[in-house]
């Protein structure tokens, strides 16, 4: 249960930054770009809990996850600081 979980939570992030993506290309708000970002390095970020979790059993992955995730909050905090828009 817990593999489908991890995996459908790495599809919704990637599913939010498609479409932060295709807004920010229609748009050209700079906030979306900072938040598909986000959630580029979110995606990074679900993607190593599923290889940490499913895939490598005896390799730990944690460090890299909580770069990425580290990362991700920082690209957002940097666009809603700022950018004015």
């Amino acid at each position: 249960m817990a593999q489908a979980i991890y995996t459908l939570c790495a599809l919704t992030s990637l599913t939010c930054l498609v479409l932060l993506w295709r807004s920010y290309r229609a748009t050209g708000s700079r906030l979306l770009f900072w938040s598909a970002l986000c959630f580029l390095l979110l995606t990074v970020n679900n993607v190593l809990l599923v290889l940490d979790k499913i895939v490598f059993l005896q390799r730990d992955l944690t460090l890299g996850r909580l770069t990425a995730a580290l990362l991700a909050v920082i690209l957002l905090l940097f666009g809603l600081i700022w950018e004015d828009n």
